[in-house]
């Protein structure tokens, strides 16, 4: 009889826990903090996280360490289940690595148990996307070998297109040189931005105004779409008009018919800011090298 397995993922992924939990997924969580105040975790969600942004505080994100991986994984191993942890991209997290290190201890400590780590290249709800596709593919009885090879085929399937409204966060990350953002922001310019095919996040495009961005996200579902009435997510850091205006966009022009919108949490949220509205779905080809 097969053993049974375990899908865990990590806060990179901004479904909310209640989610996760009716999904059967467990979750291992980023640090966020407060630069002024590291020592201590930060507990502002939702809008008073984004407001203290706006106030100026700035926002702090770490991996978990091996100790909560280990803290998360020992308990499933010693109940004799195997392991399948999707993470966030690597190009953006040190948790993938931190993970392989888990899985590499513990496979020596717990050798009859099966531990796969695999790389989501994939940031906040897109990631959420790909981990809501592997749900499916488990409750359709797939085993974790043919979980871990669907996720490594569609992987890169899961198109990630966003846009901020204020480019001094992405100064902030070093994204930005200081005049490009202050003139951006004079100008009102709005970035749309992707995650490529390593998993690293671009500007693909500069656009002159809020609402032409937003509709810009929408046009790049309607080119690169697989099948428009497929499970989509919107996640949004408060600023609800802005996704439902992407959501009504995609539905009115472009025949959606199964749109999710969600909360960008404080891992996300405290590098892109307030106002960040991102789109994903599978697309019809997987990212290209020169996305």
């Amino acid at each position: 009889m097969e053993k049974q397995y375990v899908i865990i993922t990590d806060t990179g992924c901004d479904l909310p826990l209640e989610m996760l939990e009716k999904m059967g997924v467990l979750c291992v969580p980023l640090n966020v903090f407060m630069k002024d105040n590291p020592a201590q975790p930060c507990t502002l969600t939702g809008a008073a996280f984004y407001q203290a942004l706006r106030e100026g505080q700035v926002a702090c994100t770490s991996a978990a360490n091996l100790g909560r991986f280990r803290e998360t994984y020992c308990p499933l191993l010693e109940a004799g289940k195997d392991i399948l942890y999707l993470s966030f991209s690597s190009a953006l997290s040190c948790m993938f690595a931190t993970a392989k290190l888990a899985e590499e201890e513990l496979s020596a400590e717990y050798p009859d148990r099966k531990i796969i780590t695999i790389d989501g290249l994939s940031a906040s709800m897109g990631q959420g996307l790909l981990l809501y596709f592997a749900v499916h593919q488990r409750e359709k009885g797939a085993s974790i070998e043919e979980l871990e090879q669907y996720l490594l085929d569609h992987r890169l399937r899961i198109s990630h297109w966003f846009t901020v409204d204020d480019l001094m966060f992405l100064k902030r990350g070093g994204r930005l040189s200081s005049m490009a953002a202050i003139a951006g922001t004079l100008l009102g310019i709005k970035p749309v931005l992707r995650v490529t095919h390593d998993g690293k996040l671009v500007a693909f495009s500069k656009v002159r105004g809020r609402k032409n961005a937003l509709l810009e996200l929408a046009k790049h579902f309607h080119e690169e779409v697989e099948d428009p009435t497929q499970q989509i997510y919107i996640s949004q850091a408060d600023d609800m008009d802005a996704a439902v205006l992407v959501k009504e966009t995609l539905e009115r022009e472009y025949g959606a018919k199964n749109v999710l919108i969600g909360d960008i949490g404080a891992v996300i949220g405290a590098h892109a800011g307030p106002g960040t509205v991102a789109l994903f779905f599978m697309a019809k080809e997987p990212r290209k090298a020169d996305a």
